[in-house]
């Protein structure tokens, strides 16, 4: 029989014993073996602290970028994932909500660099003062912490349980050791196989252990993290760990709980309401088995509408076809195994001590393609407790499968009270259209639960449900549920990182944190700051501008033009009472006065103004005042390009404005802003092609010159380069474009990059794999018609600067769209021969 492998010290291995049996949850199969005997932990956990070094060395952007390539690497191949899931049981549904629900967490964590800096660390909060003269202060940093990140994770989300975790300590910088469940390793391993080939990673950044390991966090350390998932007693054990003491370490929970759903007095049998609650009630009964931490087991209904609900809820469940989750027809699959089966039973057998079992049969289950006695199969159950203040049984026993419990409430106080019972909660939902209800329960009820979905008939449609966690809210809960937080957007990726309070001088800690610190020294650029290119541009770099008089008639003429007519700037005789004393001028014609001020008027990297995040006006500034201002870079932040635009990033500008005449020196700001430009960054990936470049290219051109890829031959090339400029010239036109049209806009925008054309592209107009035949008798004269062929094109856009023409790839181009595509084209060739 085969063993599963793990994948440590940066190679797959598998133990050297006997292994246990992995079971096909529907048909009882033996899959494969686990073992784990003889694998060092300790080495693997030493081995991901010292890799771990190229993650923590990584920025923000360069960890999203990769989240983002990887989770994009694995969509491609979710088919073949999708068949080993059903092996757990579960069906097309719950194999969506598992494997692309974690592909999803690394798209929505990847998006979080957008909420950094461009740097490996992020800087937390606002700058603090911690003296009256603003040269001794403090902020906050935070920074990958040094160690790895340990996940012991649950058998009912064998690839969500693993990424949701992973995409936030890898954004945080910190590299990951991952140990699921031994019932569904099987295709951790297979999501996890592809993760490694992919190469997107750093080596150590992921580790699997594909098996028991009890002993790993016996070597753990204080720079470590160790997260767990499963039961409530496991997580408690685990959580005492004597190493884990010793060493303070971090250790994050997420428990199962007794989660509770409520139905508003309000939502009477008929209403939109009653009808979504039924259903919500129903899909998280049935979704996985109802194998999820945060299923509803705690159905709080009215006490008038219990016998409501039971009959709805029956009936909706007589619907749901349960058998091999392969078969469309089929809604609800296998549980894991037959001996989780087996304890649900258990747990089921406790609670019916007291409450009542009102739907379903434990001892039979119909099947659809399937043997109900091979496979885990499980028929959904639903209990009821009439008497859930005095019966506990209800509140604190957990069975972990398709079973909830009704019980009734009198007011709303009693169903808050309820809720509470379980001692702590994942999550809590309440379904009411009345959102005073809405919003008394959830005040209330908030501190038992880590998350409360308000679900009415306006936001169904779009609602994620009960059992939904979203990456960018916390998952988590109090009490019962472990105390843990995971995910959350920022606050989840903080998780895995250390916070640090410095202090110093703002000049100090301006070049500590990359953000310009108020009254740190500044850094006189030597041209105008908007004359760089974005990665040129750094934190101080500044401009002091001229000055500027602001009169009486400049404070009318903006209240005319924009229509604000606000009395301190057009009625004198009203300020009495007021902080004004004279006529004042407009705050936002400060800020415009301002940037008349230090905006650079040539063209340059500066694309555009991107938009204004803070702004104050200190004190009011009035008419005949003479300002100036300084303009200095405060922060720089990486931006995808997008669309039709060219690489840029954003700079953030701290501009001060100052009263010159002022005589306090505490009297002279009168207003701060920051402001953002969008800025060109610096093109290097290709040699611009001048006429000396090119020429030179074509002397250095010989018949025997080799290409480093593909098959063409140096002739081949100039006359395959002559095509192209002949095209552009309108001397070609009668052919079609070989790209679809949905697909232009997509292919177009590939133009703006300063990516390089892929190598051993085939050009639609050209057999695959063949030569074309020559059209010239010789090297030397395809190179001058090459030539021709350039100043022809050239000659062609002078005469017809508006003119587009159509590329069998690119479609209708401009001429700085063609000028982008012959940058890109002849670098490619030219490099394909080496002349350049």
């Amino acid at each position: 029989m085969q063993k599963l492998e793990s994948y440590i010290h940066g190679q797959w291995v598998v133990g050297s014993g006997e292994g246990v049996p992995m079971i096909d949850a529907v048909t009882g199969e033996t899959i494969a073996l686990s073992d784990t005997t003889g694998l060092d932990f300790d080495q693997a956990l030493k081995y991901g602290r010292k890799k771990g070094e190229a993650l923590r060395k990584m920025t923000f952007q360069e960890r999203g970028n990769m989240l983002k390539k990887l989770a994009l690497y694995l969509t491609k191949r979710k088919k073949q994932f999708y068949e080993i899931s059903y092996r757990t049981g579960a069906t097309k549904v719950d194999s969506w909500i598992d494997i692309e629900g974690g592909f999803g967490n690394l798209f929505a964590n990847a998006s979080l660099r957008k909420l950094f800096p461009n740097q490996p660390f992020d800087i937390e909060g606002s700058p603090i003062d911690l003296s009256r003269g603003g040269k001794f202060m403090a902020h906050h940093i935070l920074v990958p912490k040094e160690g790895v990140a340990i996940h012991i994770n649950a058998f009912n989300f064998p690839v969500w349980g693993m990424l949701e975790k992973c995409a936030v300590n890898w954004m945080a910088g910190m590299p990951a050791v991952v140990k699921p469940a031994t019932n569904t390793a099987f295709l951790t391993e297979a999501v996890v196989r592809e993760i490694i080939n992919s190469g997107i990673l750093p080596e150590g950044a992921l580790q699997l252990i594909s098996g028991s390991a009890r002993s790993i966090l016996d070597t753990v350390e204080s720079q470590d993290v160790v997260t767990f998932t499963g039961s409530a007693d496991t997580g408690r054990m685990l959580k005492s760990h004597k190493r884990l003491i010793e060493e303070s370490v971090p250790f994050n929970m997420e428990a199962d709980s007794l989660n509770a759903s409520i139905l508003g007095e309000d939502a009477l049998p008929g209403t939109p309401e009653f009808n979504l609650f039924i259903k919500e009630v129903r899909n998280e009964m049935t979704v996985k088995c109802g194998q999820k931490c945060t299923a509803i087991r705690r159905i709080i209904v009215p006490e008038n509408l219990v016998e409501d609900v039971q009959l709805a809820l029956g009936k909706a469940l007589d619907k749901v076809s349960i058998g091999d989750p392969r078969l469309k027809e089929v809604r609800m699959g296998a549980l894991v195994s037959k001996d989780q089966v087996k304890e649900v039973q258990e747990r089921v057998q406790e609670l019916t001590k007291t409450a009542n079992l009102v739907y379903g049969n434990l001892e039979e289950t119909k099947t659809i393609g399937a043997d109900a006695k091979k496979g885990a199969f499980m028929s959904p159950i639903v209990l009821r407790e009439d008497s859930p203040f005095d019966n506990l049984s209800v509140h604190e026993t957990e069975a972990f499968g398709p079973v909830s419990t009704i019980m009734p409430y009198k007011n709303l106080d009693e169903a808050i009270q309820l809720s509470k019972m379980g001692k702590g909660s994942l999550v809590s939902s309440i379904t009411t259209n009345n959102d005073v209800i809405a919003r008394d329960y959830t005040i209330k009820a908030a501190t038992h639960h880590g998350r409360i979905l308000v679900l009415n008939r306006e936001s169904a449609k779009q609602s994620t449900g009960h059992g939904s966690p979203l990456p960018m809210l916390v998952h988590g809960g109090p009490g019962r549920a472990g105390g843990g937080e995971e995910m959350g957007g920022k606050r989840g990726v903080k998780h895995y990182m250390q916070r640090c309070a410095i202090q110093g001088s703002p000049t100090t800690l301006t070049e500590i944190t990359g953000i310009y610190q108020p009254k740190a020294a500044y850094k006189e650029a030597e041209k105008h700051p908007f004359a760089y290119h974005w990665e040129d541009i750094q934190p101080g770099m500044s401009l002091k501008t001229h000055n500027r008089t602001i009169t009486d008639t400049d404070i009318v003429n903006f209240g005319n033009l924009t229509w604000d007519h606000f009395y301190a700037h057009t009625d004198i005789t009203s300020l009495d009472g007021s902080i004004f004393e004279q006529r004042t001028a407009h705050g936002y014609f400060i800020i415009s006065a301002a940037a008349g001020l230090f905006v650079y008027p040539n063209k340059g990297p500066v694309a555009a103004n991107y938009g204004l995040e803070e702004i104050r006006f200190l004190r009011p500034l009035y008419h005949n005042t003479t300002i100036n201002v300084r303009l200095t870079c405060k922060e720089k932040v990486d931006r995808d390009q997008k669309g039709k635009e060219l690489p840029s990033g954003i700079v953030k500008w701290y501009v001060e404005v100052f009263d010159v005449n002022a005589i306090e020196e505490e009297d002279k700001l009168v207003a701060i802003a920051t402001i953002l430009t969008m800025v060109q960054k610096k093109q290097t990936t290709f040699k611009e092609i001048t006429d000396k470049v090119f020429h030179e290219a074509l002397t250095k051109l010989t018949p025997e010159a080799k290409a480093t890829w593909g098959v063409m031959t140096p002739q081949h090339m100039l006359e395959h380069l002559e095509e192209s400029y002949r095209i552009a010239a309108a001397e070609t036109q009668d052919f079609e474009i070989a790209t679809p049209a949905e697909h232009i806009e997509k292919v177009q925008e590939t133009l703006w990059t300063y990516q390089p054309m892929p190598k051993n592209y085939n050009f639609p107009f050209y057999e695959e794999g063949k030569l074309f035949d020559l059209k010239h008798s010789s090297l030397e004269e395809a190179k001058e018609k090459l030539k021709e062929a350039r100043a022809s094109y050239q000659k062609y856009f002078q005469l017809n600067p508006k003119t587009v023409t159509k590329n069998v790839v690119f479609g209708e181009l401009t001429h700085f769209e063609w000028e982008l595509l012959h940058r890109k084209h002849i670098n490619h060739h030219f490099e394909q021969f080496n002349l350049i």
